[in-house]
């Protein structure tokens, strides 16, 4: 019995990332990386983390406009996207603020990177980088708090779902299973 349309169930969650984008929001306050974090558990392959992540990515960003730079941002999503499906799969309630941290400050450290290295806002020596990085702290601070918050109730709610999909099927193994013993004893007598 297929309760869960996958489809369906991408489709929407790309259109809540796209909506989470352009609805208002302090500034790196989304799920999108707390998303990219849990892609393992959310969807069981790096294809689909990617697909999903870049979709809504992409489709908010065309409606947003589209900003020099930008590929950057993808780039470090990826790469925390390539370190929690290959190297930190296993995630659970207790180690997900260490993921929801390391996770952050990936996505803050190669943006920042990217910032100080292609654009002209910043000399390029080493003062140029410290002043990029304090700069971007209030930025950090919101996409830490976001992706902390988005991942616990991302995580919880599928958690949540699994649970109740799991007690759906064990009541269709154990009905499945006292109908087939059932029928036996009716048609013994």
């Amino acid at each position: 019995m297929k309760i869960i349309n996958k489809n369906s169930s991408i489709c929407f969650l790309i259109t809540l990332l796209v909506f989470s984008r352009l609805i208002p929001h302090p500034p790196n306050f989304t799920p999108i990386i707390s998303i990219v974090i849990l892609g393992g558990i959310l969807f069981h392959t790096f294809t689909l983390t990617i697909i999903v992540f870049f979709s809504s990515m992409f489709i908010s960003d065309l409606i947003i406009g589209l900003y020099s730079g930008m590929i950057f941002t993808y780039i470090a999503l990826t790469l925390i996207g390539l370190i929690y499906y290959f190297i930190f799969y296993k995630i659970t309630y207790k180690n997900l603020i260490f993921h929801s941290i390391f996770g952050s400050f990936i996505f803050y450290s190669v943006t920042n990177f990217f910032v100080w290295t292609y654009s002209d806002l910043y000399e390029k020596n080493i003062d140029g980088l410290i002043q990029c990085y304090l700069l971007a702290v209030p930025f950090f601070s919101n996409t830490l708090l976001s992706t902390i918050f988005f991942s616990y109730l991302t995580f919880a709610c599928v958690d949540k779902i699994k649970n109740y999909f799991y007690k759906i099927e064990k009541n269709i193994i154990w009905n499945n299973w006292w109908n087939k013993k059932m029928k036996k004893k009716i048609f013994k007598h």
